[in-house]
């Protein structure tokens, strides 16, 4: 119905913009990564567990390149559209 993919299409775009907020919070900041954080106790184990680099393209250094910067018009899309898909064919 039309207030079933009105509701999806709210969820989702309440998703996909909420995104940097729940990475600043878990320590992925604009300002790099914040000290006792969640985020900085995945950085080292990263880094222990890689010889002492975080590897370019990891978990770690896409969430913070993600917390810097925010998403991307493209990725923001995909998301949205993985999102919305999911949503409408769980009801």
């Amino acid at each position: 119905s039309v207030g079933t993919l009105l509701g999806t299409l709210k969820a989702t775009i309440v998703s996909v913009a909420s995104v940097p907020t729940v990475l600043g919070a878990v320590g992925f900041t604009g300002a790099g990564i914040a000290a006792s954080s969640l985020a900085a106790k995945m950085m080292s184990s990263a880094a222990i567990a890689n010889g002492g680099g975080i590897a370019a393209g990891s978990l770690v250094a896409t969430l913070q390149s993600v917390g810097a910067a925010g998403l991307s018009l493209s990725t923001k899309i995909i998301l949205g559209s993985l999102g919305s898909v999911l949503t409408f064919l769980s009801f």
